[in-house]
């Protein structure tokens, strides 16, 4: 598990003036992504406050040398795989050196300034070149909610208590924030029809997720042991995987998600550090009595004493009609990543446990993580209770479903007292009409 250090000090201040109190990049965070301004090529960078610090330019400056040298230089590209294939090492030393050259009193400033590109001008890419995507199901009040639904007398299989439930998704679909979205069109077959039709999904939906971008993989056929798999994680984002929840409910017997879910996922574009989020760091939530303890291969003292993060979630709508009266985003939920049934660690961790080779750049999903109560919930389809009790905006409007012209907007962020608030950026994307 990454340790907190000097980095992670409150007190620590930037002379980029406005990471001072930034809501999601203060001078303790430092996330890497890719950018580009104008007519040039993506290339690595790291957000500071409204600003982003161009790493090919600060290496070409000198700023960097040793392994945080190495570790630039791997950042510095049109992705992230070669930075993630480094490790914890080279995060480590990068972090470090960022901070040094960004906090208040640096000798470098002068050299640093230079580097620096205001966030508002740049365009934000995909950070990595994604071979592969996995979606779990470790939302286990999400599981209840949805399992409700479907199997009123028994919501939740047996097996969820014992395995950490995934299917394989579809990565060339996944965009980066701020791309719009279009409604699929498939077959769908209501409760009181004979026959299903094809056309546009009518029950359009979102999904709360953490990303797990996943760093130094494993050869195919070597599993990953548990006490190993934080080494492997790489770095995390926000995740929504959109659903068309009634293609979802025709197709998915007996094999599960297929074009319900294939047609659009959308990422936060920063990708913040396991080091970066070391003050947030907790215990897994104790199981309810009752519920058996994780098979040996999943367990692991250190997992967790620490394996959990507690994160705030939130989801926010953004209507024709709210645009119209200039009304903010309407709160749909405030969720936690606290309520994860399984840590990230026992999700690489099984992942590989056949020994499946993941990859630098690979991306796993959470699946939804809704929180207890109706406030909390990760998808319209809780929210709203399939449908049936609509969401009331302060424009007028209501939701059942999601309907064309809106905008999901998903925002995390971790707070600890004593710690500076770490952020993720938005991930946010607006909804097009099916074609």
């Amino acid at each position: 598990m990454a340790q907190l250090d000097h980095t992670h000090d409150s007190k620590l201040e930037s002379w980029v003036a406005s990471a001072n109190g930034h809501p999601d990049f203060p001078i303790q965070n430092l996330p890497l992504g890719i950018f580009s301004r104008d007519s040039g090529s993506p290339r690595g960078g790291v957000a500071i406050g409204d600003r982003i610090l161009d790493l090919p330019a600060a290496l070409a400056v000198g700023l960097f040398t040793g392994e945080a040298a190495q570790a630039a230089e791997a950042a510095s590209g049109s992705v992230l795989n070669p930075f993630l294939a480094l490790g914890a090492g080279a995060r480590q030393a990068l972090r470090e050196r960022l901070s040094e050259l960004l906090k208040t009193g640096s000798p470098d400033q002068g050299r640093v300034e230079p580097c620096l590109q205001p966030a508002s001008d740049c365009t934000l890419h995909l950070p990595v070149h994604i071979g592969d995507y996995t979606d779990f199901y470790v939302g286990i009040h999400h599981a209840n909610n949805v399992g409700k639904q479907f199997r009123p007398d028994n919501p939740l299989l047996p097996n969820y208590k014992y395995v950490p439930i995934g299917y394989h998704g579809r990565a060339s679909s996944i965009r980066p924030s701020g791309v719009p979205v279009r409604r699929p069109r498939g077959q769908a077959k209501p409760p009181d029809a004979a026959e299903p039709g094809f056309g546009p999904s009518r029950r359009l939906d979102y999904e709360l997720e953490l990303g797990v971008w996943v760093g130094p993989g494993n050869e195919l056929g070597e599993p990953i042991g548990i006490a190993k798999a934080p080494e492997h994680v790489g770095g995390f984002c926000l995740l929504n995987d959109w659903s068309a929840r009634d293609i979802q409910a025709w197709e998915y017997q007996p094999l599960g998600p297929f074009l319900s879910k294939n047609f659009a996922s959308t990422v936060s574009a920063w990708i913040v550090t396991p080091e970066a989020l070391a003050p947030f760091r907790i215990a897994q939530p104790g199981r309810p009595e009752g519920d058996p303890a994780p098979l040996p291969y999943l367990t692991d003292e250190a997992d967790q004493r620490e394996g959990a993060l507690d994160l705030e979630l939130e989801v926010l709508l953004l209507t024709p009609g709210l645009r119209e009266k200039r009304l903010p985003p309407h709160r749909l939920a405030v969720s936690n990543a606290r309520h994860m049934y399984w840590t990230v660690a026992q999700m690489v961790t099984h992942h590989t446990s056949n020994g499946c080779n993941l990859q630098p750049g690979d991306l796993l999903g959470t699946g939804t993580i809704s929180g207890p109560d109706q406030t909390s919930c990760g998808s319209i389809l809780e929210a709203t209770l399939g449908g049936k009790s609509p969401v009331v905006i302060a424009s007028g409007e209501e939701r059942r479903f999601l309907e064309d012209g809106d905008e999901v907007i998903l925002r995390a962020r971790g707070r600890r007292d004593g710690f500076a608030p770490v952020g993720f950026g938005e991930c946010r994307a607006v909804i097009l009409p099916a074609v």
